[in-house]
């Protein structure tokens, strides 16, 4: 198990293969709910996708944010129960069914994918769980364990968590919203000066400080759940 180092070539090499968008853990599928929000015409321009935008980067860096910081840090002391403990707590701040099934869905594609390019019984140890449903499998919390498995460091893993969640709402932006690419990247370009705030404050909660307060997503989210036409999963 390699850790954490500064100038780590390979760990570089591996951020950046984990946040690629071809790299296939289905995030591509899902909207985050600004599917329901452009039609419902509370997201309509570049202005209102920025403040969808950050509220979801808010609402992600406190509770999924937290499990994966959790996650990492139990998987570098080789402390199963923790990681345990980081995935059952996150999926219960998950209030609808779209965000349970959109975390569980790519958290196990990142554990299958982790298999594969690590020799971790810890991460074969939580796939079997996950298969067996005595954990849910949440995506933060796969992120955790395979970036701390590829020697990315917590600070790094959180920010490409951050540009994850991002890019993700981002991207379906671009199929729903009446925006440009010049738009997104302006948008990514300045969310990501506060990351690092973001991060200052995500890493002295413990999981029971987490919270997800961000009631009208869920609204959304039922909402989509009903719709007779969509583009992203539900």
């Amino acid at each position: 198990m390699s850790t954490p180092t500064d100038n780590n070539f390979s760990a570089i090499s591996r951020l950046l293969q984990f946040t690629d968008s071809t790299f296939p853990v289905g995030t591509f599928s899902f909207s985050n709910g600004l599917e329901t929000a452009q039609f419902e015409n509370m997201v309509k321009d570049a202005d209102t996708l920025r403040e969808f935008v950050w509220s979801q980067s808010l609402q992600a860096a406190f509770s999924d944010g937290v499990a994966a910081i959790h996650a990492h840090r139990a998987y570098l002391k080789g402390d199963y129960t923790g990681i345990a403990d980081a995935d059952r707590m996150l999926i219960l701040f998950k209030m609808n069914d779209e965000a349970r099934l959109m975390l569980k869905r790519m958290g196990k594609k990142l554990a299958e994918l982790a298999v594969k390019l690590f020799d971790s019984p810890i991460i074969g140890r939580w796939l079997e769980d996950i298969k067996k449903e005595e954990v849910p499998g949440t995506f933060p919390v796969a992120q955790g364990i395979a970036y701390a498995a590829a020697g990315v460091s917590e600070q790094d893993l959180f920010v490409a968590h951050q540009y994850g969640v991002v890019n993700m709402v981002l991207s379906a932006a671009l199929r729903c919203v009446k925006v440009s690419h010049y738009d997104t990247q302006k948008i990514l370009f300045d969310l990501s000066n506060k990351v690092e705030d973001l991060y200052k404050e995500a890493s002295q909660m413990e999981l029971t400080d987490m919270n997800a307060f961000f009631p009208e997503l869920d609204i959304l989210a039922s909402l989509h759940e009903k719709g007779a036409m969509r583009m992203f999963m539900n």
